[in-house]
């Protein structure tokens, strides 16, 4: 029963898998799919998909759009390993925070560098999205603020700064340098770091200067008096090999060069982040407006509200990708401990190591155990993630086998080896079916654990419910971020019905 149980499990998750890349899901696609990557920031998930639905306008066939992959290193990765084939990027990133240099790069500069490594860089948009930093407007007029050599003489002003800045080399720390800061700045996401300004908890942010809230906020942004920071004009990263594997989408995107100007990123910013428009939408309209040669719908339209988020056409997806990940990592799990269990289980010295290194497990914080994990594997994705959630599911069910098999008697083993058993056959015929119950206790604990902690899996773009609350909080809206946590919420408790159905009957075959 427990072999066929597995198997079927198996079997329906690699039935959701199938589905779910049919749909252009989380699950390796074709080698001829065309794979976009983002950035989890607003502008990035947008341009991500410009690029996706101009492909599929001209070559009828969609890309795979892998949004929310994280900050630039992870998704750099995800570039050179082959997990994408392109993704936007900006010309002062790619010179001082992926070659290193030490001074603005031109692109025929930046070329044979990128080159050498597999890389190309092409496809500028035409608009400049620059860091800066940005305050209230009502206390840079109080203090006279207008520059950032001004903020030097307040080093009692409380700065927020996202935890990408304060990492990366074109960020605070080549900042504070350049102009002698002495703050300590606390690390924040980048979108609630606007909430956080809004409500006087800090004084002074990060922004890039496309952000559509830094006008309906009315902050100020401080004029970067020394030239510490460079250019930001958006441009496309992509394999160098993509323009011979993909020659009509990649004249698709070459189409795009030069047609976006800072204030219709501003405006395509807006929609997203005050009205909630869908990034697919947003593209859409731009696109067509594009063709018709027309302006773009703006700002101002009716925002969506929490329950069109939650009932989303995305809901179906990001459920098969939701137990696909939760299914596969503990059935994974439960070939792994359950023999393991088996075997240690009467060895007191080898179970508590065991037990302590699975528990040992459990501590490690599950962003950092991604970002292991994406390094040893080579990947980002479906597969660090999975990994992951399996390493968090041994614990429960490793436990449970090992104090069902020792709650055993010792009798009922020695009766059945009394009665011609083989010590395998009285193992397999008694004392794990009276074990199950404590094993399935275990499973059920770990499939609990598994459902909430898949959401994290998003921000390495394994998809999943995380994926709405990943973009909630680049677009600090905590409707949608609501509609992420909702749907795990409630298959979580139909898990739990699903494992008290199971023990009822389990209850009721020993009784009878």
């Amino acid at each position: 029963m427990a072999v066929a149980a597995c198997c079927l499990a198996f079997a329906l998750c690699v039935q959701a898998g199938t589905a779910q890349a049919q749909a252009g899901g989380t699950p390796a696609s074709s080698p001829e799919t065309l794979r976009i990557g983002s950035k989890r920031f607003t502008e990035s998930y947008i341009l991500a998909e410009v690029l996706a639905q101009a492909v599929a306008a001209r070559t009828g066939q969609a890309p795979v759009v892998r949004q929310g992959l994280g900050n630039t290193a992870i998704v750099y990765q995800a570039l050179q390993t082959g997990g994408i084939d392109l993704y936007p990027e900006y010309e002062g990133t790619i010179a001082q925070e992926i070659l290193r240099s030490d001074r603005p790069l031109t692109l025929a500069q930046m070329r044979p560098e990128l080159a050498s490594r597999g890389l190309g860089v092409d496809i500028p948009f035409g608009f400049n999205d620059g860091y800066a930093l940005a305050m209230r407007a009502a206390d840079a007029d109080r203090l006279g603020i207008a520059t950032l050599s001004d903020l030097a003489r307040h080093p009692d002003l409380r700065l927020g700064l996202s935890n990408e800045f304060i990492g990366r080399a074109d960020g605070w720390r080549g900042l504070a340098r350049r102009y002698g800061y002495r703050q300590a700045p606390v690390g924040l996401d980048h979108g609630l770091a606007y909430d956080a300004l809004a409500k006087g908890q800090v004084d002074v942010i990060d922004i890039y200067t496309t952000d559509a809230r830094i006008k309906s906020l009315g902050l100020r942004v401080l004029r970067d008096d020394l030239g510490y920071f460079p250019r930001y004009d958006a441009v496309v990263l992509y394999r160098l090999d993509l323009p011979q594997r993909h020659p009509r989408a990649w004249a698709a995107m070459r189409e795009l060069a030069g047609g976006i100007d800072e204030g219709a990123m501003i405006g395509m910013n807006a929609r997203a982040e005050l009205d909630g428009v869908p990034f697919q939408r947003i593209a859409q309209d731009w696109l067509a407006a594009r063709e018709r040669g027309e302006a773009p719908p703006g700002p101002g339209g009716a925002a969506r509200g929490f329950l069109a988020k939650l009932f989303g056409p995305d809901l179906g997806r990001l459920t098969v990708q939701h137990l696909l990940l939760v299914g596969v990592a503990v059935l994974a799990a439960c070939l792994v401990a359950v023999p393991a269990g088996v075997l240690v289980h009467a060895r007191p010295r080898l179970r508590a190591l065991a037990l302590g290194l699975a528990g040992l497990l459990q501590t490690i914080p599950s962003l950092a155990l991604l970002a292991v994990l994406i390094s040893l594997t080579g990947a980002i994705g479906a597969l660090p993630a999975l990994a992951a959630l399996m390493l968090y599911a041994l614990l429960p069910i490793f436990s449970n086998t090992c104090t069902g098999l020792g709650e055993v008697s010792g009798s009922m083993r020695q009766a059945a080896i009394a009665l011609g058993m083989t010590p395998w056959q009285a193992l397999r015929l008694v004392q794990l079916p009276l074990a199950r119950p404590t094993i399935i206790a275990g499973v059920r604990t770990a499939t609990s654990i598994a459902i909430g902690t898949a959401t994290i899996a998003a921000f390495i773009g394994a998809g999943g419910y995380g994926e709405r609350i990943v973009t909630g909080l680049a677009l600090n809206d905590r409707a949608l971020m609501l509609a992420g946590a909702v749907p795990a919420a409630v298959l979580a408790l139909a898990s739990e019905l699903v494992f008290e159905a199971v023990q009822w009957r389990l209850r009721r075959h020993v009784r009878r």
